[in-house]
């Protein structure tokens, strides 16, 4: 299945109220919605650990997109392929070109958006010009997620590039929606308002590291019989994903 669940949790079951969940809806809808004569990619793209994956499985769970994961090692025939899979069409005999007739058969008369995650590695393999393809003969809607320079790789290719019709970027995760990953992460135990805003600040905004945290500090208030967990009683190291003296402090949106 090239479909994901929750790297964060238990599948797409536990979504927090994060605003990069609601900033890929609404990318979403704008391209399922686009006219005719406009075009209908959407980027969505950002920094790693900021929810993009989480927000992209939750949207595809509620619309019925269709969610792909890809890989580096990826050819034509294995994205081709991957598409097959997903549309249920099973084994098909013939050539890779064959198959993508096939494709577009079947996308032509359901458009069903196309979510393609980790895009970068489209790009890198040039597999950016399949997916242009199939999604101008069917009109199925195209959104692609990618690192933060997933923009300007696509500038390479600039007829893909300009049939984005929209482009996003994630944001890092604030205090409150923070607060809303630790009721729904740990909500057996309270991390006090001075731990948490030193967590979000630590490691900038990247809601997985924040999530990783929490459960830190819930682990830590397991083994030491704690309710509450503040800055003065966590005597735990922040994970920050890099060595402390490589750390760089940056802003993170309120």
């Amino acid at each position: 299945m090239t479909q994901k669940k929750d790297k964060m949790g238990e599948g797409t079951a536990k979504i927090a109220p994060i605003a990069n969940v609601q900033k890929f809806q609404e990318l979403l809808e704008r391209v399922k919605n686009a006219p005719r004569h406009l075009p209908n990619w959407g980027c969505f793209y950002g920094r790693s650990g900021e929810g993009k994956s989480t927000a992209a499985a939750h949207s595809a769970l509620r619309t019925g997109a269709l969610l792909f994961e890809c890989r580096s090692t990826w050819t034509t025939g294995t994205l081709i392929q991957a598409i097959c899979d997903e549309l249920g069409l099973g084994p098909i005999k013939g050539s890779i070109s064959a198959k993508e007739t096939k494709i577009i058969e079947v996308l032509y008369d359901d458009p069903v958006p196309l979510i393609f995650d980790e895009a970068d590695h489209l790009v890198k393999k040039s597999l950016i010009d399949v997916i242009r393809g199939i999604g101008d003969t069917a009109h199925s809607p195209i959104i692609l997620i990618g690192e933060e320079h997933l923009p300007s790789k696509l500038v390479q290719f600039e007829r893909a590039h300009n049939r984005v019709l929209t482009w996003e970027k994630s944001q890092g995760c604030g205090f409150e929606e923070a607060k809303h990953l630790v009721r729904l992460y740990s909500p057996e135990i309270q991390l006090a308002d001075d731990l948490l805003r030193k967590i979000v600040s630590d490691v900038e905004g990247s809601t997985r590291r924040i999530v990783t945290n929490i459960e830190k500090v819930r682990e830590f208030a397991k083994i030491h019989g704690l309710m509450l967990v503040d800055v003065k009683a966590y005597h735990g190291e922040i994970y920050r994903g890099v060595p402390a003296n490589q750390f760089r402090k940056a802003r993170v949106p309120a």
